[in-house]
């Protein structure tokens, strides 16, 4: 619960209840009520809605049609609900962004795949000193160097079996416009990882339990994103073509792995491909985060209507003009390729907009429009960040508002002392 000072604790959420009613669904109302709730607490507020929190999650379930969910931390980084994901049905374990994050967590998950290559000695020393830590934890590669680095720190016979999962790449290579897709893994064609999935099943000392195949074009590229109209269609023409060729790929993939060892699991997706991916015969869970929180850019989807659940109130502090306020903050650019989709959306009160010329600043944003010259000195500006997780590495916590009221406070991973990445 909210201490009075608004200090962090470690309540546990319920998430288990779906949403019974959508308040999200009336701006008006919805947005003013949050500034109430959270009107004894300091600006820069991050809110977490529980009704739209809960709605995000069963609606993730509902769409992954029975096909578990591997909790992407880095879309959340707030362990209070993490484990709450992890207590429901369809959930099953965490896909960490480092291996000292995944460290962290495999104290008290059982089920931590670390999602990309790590050269953190001081980790890996750490890993593979502990037979606990070693059974919870497996580690990404997609080159045996990464496996030379292990052994030199220490080799087979002298430490713990360690896990491994391959990351291939799942990019399409289109004939007409090349390379679609993430830059991840350099493992592309099926006879490379499987090569590379047979040196680590015949090197001492490691395990092969797993595969990971990230479909960032379908994953985390809408299909109807405002003002995009041409980028919409190339869109809609190539996902379901990068969808058809993968699926026949990562199929010849994942029977060349399971002749060399018996895998755990074959992890895809994310959240705007739960779909496409859950239909996939080779896949056995999707990783999903970012449609929890749902920062603005999964509102730029055709096959699923994310809720507001995460954001951020900002103070106007100044009157620079009639028709301008400016709020203390706000330059929470996300990561990815620059551009207006990667700032901070006003939520609240509408007919806001940053100026072309300062945009939103490191210190002080200031805000032009309709509404800009009802705003006094002391009010409430919602922003929600174009991305899900990233703003948990700018504030201690998160308000849990339930029905009008702060019901907890839930630190995030800086509240809690750590920064990973």
């Amino acid at each position: 619960m909210t201490s009075p000072t608004g200090t962090a604790d470690h309540g546990t959420l319920d998430l288990s209840v779906p949403a019974g009613h959508e308040p999200w669904r009336n701006p008006s109302a919805y947005w003013p009520d949050l500034s109430r709730a959270v009107a004894h607490l300091s600006a820069p507020v991050a809110v977490l809605g529980l009704e739209a929190l809960r709605w995000n999650t069963h609606d993730l379930l509902r769409r992954a049609g029975g096909t578990p969910l591997r909790v992407a931390s880095k879309s959340l980084r707030v362990r209070g609900v993490i484990n709450a994901l992890l207590a429901l049905p369809g959930f099953r374990g965490i896909l960490a962004f480092t291996l000292a994050e995944a460290l962290w967590l495999a104290e008290r998950c059982d089920d931590v795949v670390v999602g990309y290559p790590s050269t953190d000695r001081a980790a890996l020393a750490r890993l593979l000193a502990d037979h606990r830590l070693a059974a919870r934890v497996t580690l990404m590669i997609d080159d045996e160097a990464q496996l030379d680095l292990i052994d030199s720190l220490t080799p087979a016979g002298r430490r713990p079996e360690v896990r491994i999962c391959l990351d291939a790449d799942a990019s399409w290579r289109s004939p007409l416009l090349g390379f679609i897709g993430t830059r991840r893994s350099p493992l592309h064609a099926p006879a490379d990882a499987v090569a590379l999935g047979r040196a680590v099943a015949s090197r001492p000392g490691f395990t092969l339990v797993g595969l990971m195949m990230y479909e960032g074009q379908i994953a985390g590229v809408g299909d109807a994103a405002p003002r995009a109209a041409a980028m919409n269609a190339l869109m809609r023409r190539v996902q379901p073509r990068s969808i058809a060729e993968l699926r026949q790929r990562r199929g010849t993939i994942v029977r060349g792995l399971r002749e060399l060892a018996d895998l755990e699991f074959v992890n895809g997706g994310g959240t705007g491909s739960v779909e496409s991916t859950a239909a996939d015969p080779s896949v056995t869970e999707i990783t999903a985060g970012s449609g929890l929180f749902a920062g603005h850019l999964f509102d730029s989807y055709r096959a699923f209507s994310p809720a507001p659940a995460a954001a951020v109130a900002l103070d106007v502090v100044r009157r620079p003009a009639p028709a301008i306020a400016t709020v203390l903050g706000g330059g929470w650019i996300a990561s990815g390729p620059p551009g207006a989709n990667r700032v901070p959306q006003v939520a609240w009160p509408r007919r806001l907009k940053l100026l072309p010329r300062e945009g939103a600043g490191e210190v002080q944003t200031p805000l032009a429009g309709r509404s800009a010259a009802g705003l006094a000195v002391g009010d409430r500006v919602w922003f929600r960040h174009a991305k899900s997780g990233e703003p948990a590495e700018r504030v201690n916590s998160f308000a849990v508002v339930d029905g009008g009221t702060v019901t907890a406070m839930l630190p995030t991973y800086r509240g809690e002392g750590k920064a990973f990445l």
